[in-house]
């Protein structure tokens, strides 16, 4: 069983300047909340299969997790993985997949988080932890948001 939740945000650029700036890793640290670093895997653009490591400063602590490009369909969708039990999570499959469309002047992006593979207590608490995650999503897309119509 998965938990799925969905976030979405409207801007003032166009769609390719968008979904660009979501795979733009160098400049996650002007925007991304609580980054201390981003170890790439691999060299040049992302690409389906590139992967790196990102690291968050979380209630106080480091913590480090693995992403990886799962689907780029330019401009209009990406998807990544994060393999919890490859980090600081130890545990589950992440995925986001971000949908990008516009009407007008106007780009929005969709946030669609899946969360797999959790058990245990983990398991049961699911849809806390979901919470959880959405509310963090939303914080870093308000904030990517803000970075890339300025």
């Amino acid at each position: 069983m998965s938990i799925r939740f969905e976030v979405k945000r409207f801007t003032e650029v166009p769609k390719e300047k968008l979904y660009n700036g979501l795979l733009d890793l160098d400049s996650a640290k002007d925007w991304m909340q609580g980054l201390v670093r981003i170890e790439r895997l691999d060299h040049g653009p992302l690409q389906e299969g590139s992967e790196w490591k990102e690291t968050r400063k979380m209630f106080g602590k480091e913590a480090t997790e693995h992403f990886e490009v799962v689907e780029l369909n330019e401009p209009d969708k990406i998807k990544l993985r994060c393999d919890g039990t490859k980090g600081t999570t130890g545990k589950g499959e992440y995925l986001f997949t971000y949908l990008i469309d516009s009407s007008d002047d106007q780009s929005f992006v969709t946030l669609v988080g899946e969360i797999k593979g959790l058990k245990g207590l983990t398991k049961l608490f699911g849809k806390l932890i979901a919470g959880t995650f959405k509310k963090a999503c939303a914080k870093d897309l308000d904030a990517y948001k803000s970075y890339i119509e300025n």
